[in-house]
């Protein structure tokens, strides 16, 4: 039984309900969850494993989107399985400590591929800027410390949400609409202020996401600038398809997010289970349309997949 706090003690067990309002839909909302979590885990172990076995592919681009794969595969793990087992299994509940490590990764997570993202775009405009320059520039090393430093970035980002969240008591309910924990979505459980909380989430925010989102648009203005002075109309094609699958990633990373904070902040009128849905689309869609994406734009992992599946190159 689901239960609520009256007596003022802080819990330390909370329940997930999945998808409020459609409890009796949960087996059918599974299918596309479980679909999208096992394309997801082989479209991007598929590229993990070109990436590191193609010397080919040890190029600064594939070893950032080797890191995008990892990241996106850590990203889907710690959220599907939860929400199919709730869906299957109803396995409702949670422990405060479960619930907090959960969030941590996934809001870690969040930022890392944003930062990834960020560098993919500087990648992007040294490659097509600077190409002399680039290859010397991006070696294995620095790129080897610049993904030390996306993460560092993160985790110290994130981790003083878990110190703001162990201090607080909840004490007003146990029960958490959603298929998964998030840092406000548990912290307004808390029977008190929480506004260090709001705050402290509005500075990773826009100290992150709002940043890396306003040096991509910078570094793509600089893109294009130096590509529409280019000579060559082919030299210009190629440059800019070289850009398509990066940039299509970028709107498959944002707008979802992007959607889902409009629909909450204005949308009040919004049920309840379309802002869980809309959640659920920012850990879905992405880590499942991302190695699909690369995989279709970019003709040097197309050509590397059809070499793995063609039996007369083996």
């Amino acid at each position: 039984m689901l239960s609520f706090n009256r007596t003022g003690v802080s819990h330390t067990v909370f329940y997930l309900l999945g998808i409020p309002g459609l409890e009796d839909q949960h087996l059918w909302i599974s299918i596309p969850f479980f679909i999208s979590y096992v394309t997801a885990l082989l479209g991007n172990s598929q590229l993990i494993f070109l990436i590191l076995t193609r010397r080919s592919l040890h190029e600064p681009m594939f070893l950032f989107l080797c890191m995008l794969a990892g990241a996106d595969l850590v990203l889907s793990t710690c959220t599907v399985p939860q929400a199919l087992a709730i869906f299957w299994f109803h396995a409702w509940e949670i422990s405060l400590d479960r619930c907090i490590s959960q969030l941590f990764f996934i809001h870690s997570i969040f930022i890392f591929e944003s930062g990834l993202l960020l560098v993919m775009a500087f990648d992007r405009y040294g490659a097509i800027c600077d190409p002399l320059r680039y290859t010397t520039i991006l070696t294995h090393t620095l790129i080897g410390k610049i993904g030390v430093t996306i993460i560092l970035r993160s985790y110290c980002t994130i981790f003083p949400i878990i110190f703001l969240l162990k201090r607080l008591t909840f004490c007003r309910s146990n029960v958490l609409p959603h298929t998964c924990c998030e840092h406000i979505g548990l912290a307004q459980y808390e029977g008190n202020d929480i506004r260090v909380n709001i705050w402290y989430g509005l500075f990773v925010i826009v100290s992150t996401l709002f940043l890396d989102v306003l040096l991509i648009f910078v570094s793509y203005m600089l893109i294009l600038r130096a590509v529409f002075h280019m000579p060559s109309q082919d030299a210009r094609h190629k440059a800019l398809n070289t850009c398509g699958s990066h940039v299509s990633v970028i709107i498959l990373f944002y707008g979802p997010g992007f959607f889902t904070t409009l629909t909450q902040r204005f949308g009040r009128h919004i049920p309840a289970h379309i802002h869980i849905l809309l959640a659920n689309v920012c850990v879905l869609v992405p880590p499942m349309l991302n190695p699909i994406i690369y995989g279709i734009k970019t003709k040097a992992i197309r050509a590397q997949v059809a070499l793995m599946f063609s039996p007369k190159q083996k």
